[in-house]
């Protein structure tokens, strides 16, 4: 289980991240990279949504299902597999978005990285050497990270993509899928807060089993927001690493011994 406590703690980081955002000028590391995956991810969701719905048809075929509801011409039944059929999209959505997501969190690690470090220099009030050395030992670590997460998130949709078939069921996977999603998006965006400090993987991983409801608020957030077309897609992405980071430095979490 979580605690609300540290979820809403995590929510309310993303409105100290909007404060420290513009009292430092960090506009133009939000903007730019923020229209690129904006660009990217509204093309993907065209395609996926698109084809995600011939998927579907090709099953119902594949099991005589289309013909089998023809037959019983009850609107009940009609509207019960209707919502089955909204219930897998949706779910689809949620895979590629997983899939589109971690992508972007591997080619824009160097950038969260710099993000989350500068956030904390300027909490801090102080600077931290640049490093590139130190910057690319964060970009490997952020890619790691986010290759074992996609690992196992994909697992877990899977078996969520599996129960969408089944009744009544399947009406709670996109709710499932969406806490999946969020964690783990979550734990991505706080990882460069602990690799800063030396942790380990196994530290990191450790952490976040005992406080999940820290990352499951950041990834709720950032979800949200992208219900908001356009500008909600370009600022999610920054917006979440440092609320991660401000939310993390409160915490005044130990360096590594």
């Amino acid at each position: 289980m979580f605690s609300l406590r540290e979820v809403l703690g995590a929510i309310q980081s993303y409105g100290k991240a909007h404060q420290f955002i513009s009292a430092n000028r960090l506009w133009k590391w939000i903007i730019i990279p923020g229209i690129i995956y904006c660009l990217l991810f509204a093309v993907g969701i065209y395609f996926v949504f698109d084809y995600s719905g011939v998927f579907i048809d090709y099953v119902l075929n594949l099991l005589p299902l289309k013909t089998w509801i023809a037959d019983i011409q009850n609107a009940w039944v009609n509207f019960f597999f209707l919502l089955v059929g909204f219930a897998m999209r949706l779910v689809f959505l949620l895979m590629y978005f997983s899939f589109f997501k971690y992508l972007f969190l591997i080619v824009g690690s160097p950038l969260f990285a710099y993000l989350s470090e500068k956030t904390e220099a300027i909490m801090q009030k102080k600077e931290f050497p640049f490093s590139f050395s130190q910057l690319m030992k964060d970009v490997v670590r952020g890619i790691r990270l986010s290759l074992r997460n996609l690992l196992y998130q994909t697992v877990f949709m899977l078996i969520i993509a599996i129960l969408a078939f089944i009744p009544v069921v399947g009406w709670l996977t996109p709710l499932i899928a969406l806490f999946v999603e969020c964690y783990y998006f979550g734990f991505s965006m706080m990882d460069y807060s602990f690799e800063r400090r030396q942790w380990t993987m196994k530290q990191s991983i450790t952490y976040i089993g005992q406080h999940k409801g820290m990352a499951i608020g950041n990834g709720v957030v950032f979800y949200l927001m992208m219900f908001v077309p356009l500008l909600g897609w370009i600022l999610a992405p920054c917006y979440a690493v440092i609320a991660a980071t401000i939310h993390l430095q409160q915490q005044r979490l130990p360096n590594a011994r």
